[in-house]
């Protein structure tokens, strides 16, 4: 009978044990993140805020680095995943969607473009797709804005002559350091969108003679707003002084700058890009740039990025280069993520995405 007692006693210690509290915490957390879908985030620097909402209902494998994550890691972590929290820096095609398997249901990209997003083979698997329009129109008008004045006066040349001890030498000498300006300019936007039309509101106040641009078609209604002409996309290039790129990147305006367009601009003209580096034959825009068949440019994408330091846009004088910058505000870049995180939550739970691309 002593031992039937005991037995029973141990027994009753085994089951007090496991329900107690921390332990039936730690069995519904297991429980909790069983049940929650996976997602892969590509790197590790972006705000809390976006990470909390995933959180909340995922589980989370959040890659540990600050910089892009590698073709390998990317092939090996998504496979398992319900969902991607990804970048422009990575290139979603053919082979991570057969990798990741068929429960991937979502991508959510912290950006505008999505060129770097295999569509066709995306849409396949109908994998439903989050990005972030409408955030970036006032910052990235903003910096193209202040990259236009900086490559016009010639800014960053202007500071390395502090430097190298130019100042010294041709101090104020009266024609050192002379730029264009933006007064009595004409500038021709390419690809009157959002971001375009942003642009050339903030332009007026400088007293530029005329905004020009060119697209697919007309858009009275958004050029009624900055006097703006429709014109052909070489009338632009011929009559501008200022050359703006606002249009996305496609298998249309892929490499649309090349020698023949150059070679169209005024060898006073400024030629300025803050929407994708494959728009432009870079090739071409170096040995423009060389031999003065414009005056400058002022590029805040390139092709590759990150570009080389060594690259031969670096050690040209009259080329700007900032590294891709366009939304680099810190309310810009939190609502990018966050904006995400709901996108890619939403998607998992069936519910309507805030910013939908396909």
């Amino acid at each position: 009978m002593f031992r039937y007692f005991q037995t029973l006693l141990n027994a009753g210690q085994v089951i007090n044990s496991w329900t107690s509290k921390p332990t039936v915490a730690r069995f519904l957390t297991t429980a909790n993140q069983m049940d929650k879908p996976k997602v892969l985030v590509t790197r590790e620097d972006i705000p809390k805020s976006a990470l909390s909402i995933l959180e909340e209902k995922c589980e989370l494998e959040v890659m540990p680095n600050k910089s892009p994550i590698s073709r390998t890691d990317l092939l090996n972590k998504i496979s398992g995943k319900h969902g991607i929290f990804c970048f422009l820096t990575d290139k979603i095609d053919k082979e991570v969607l057969d990798q990741a398997g068929s429960q991937l249901k979502v991508i959510g990209t912290m950006s505008v473009g999505y060129d770097h997003l295999d569509l066709n083979e995306i849409k396949k698997r109908n994998i439903t797709v989050g990005y972030t329009p409408g955030v970036l129109t006032a910052p990235t008008a903003e910096l193209t804005v202040a990259l236009t004045l900086a490559t016009t006066r010639r800014l960053f040349e202007a500071h390395d002559e502090i430097a190298n001890g130019g100042w010294a030498k041709c101090s104020w000498g009266p024609l050192w350091m002379c730029g264009s300006g933006l007064v009595g300019a004409k500038v021709g936007i390419v690809g009157l969108g959002s971001i375009g039309l942003a642009v050339a509101k903030r332009l007026l106040p400088f007293e530029v003679a005329k905004i020009m641009y060119c697209g697919r078609h007309e858009k009275p209604e958004a050029a009624a707003q900055v006097l703006g002409e429709y014109v052909t996309f070489d009338q632009l290039l011929q009559e501008s002084d200022v050359v703006i790129i606002m249009c996305p990147l496609n298998d249309t305006t892929r490499n649309m700058f090349g020698p023949t367009q150059f070679a169209l601009m005024k060898p006073n003209a400024v030629f300025i890009n803050t929407s994708r580096g494959g728009v432009v034959d870079q090739d071409a825009l170096v040995n423009a740039l060389k031999t003065g068949q414009i005056a400058a440019a002022g590029l805040d994408v390139m092709t590759p990025e990150p570009l080389p330091a060594d690259h031969e846009l670096t050690k040209l004088k009259n080329c700007v280069l900032i590294p891709h910058i366009g939304s680099a505000t810190l309310q810009t870049r939190t609502t990018m993520a966050t904006m995400t995180a709901q996108n890619i939550v939403n998607a998992l739970e069936g519910k309507p995405m805030p910013a939908q691309l396909c």
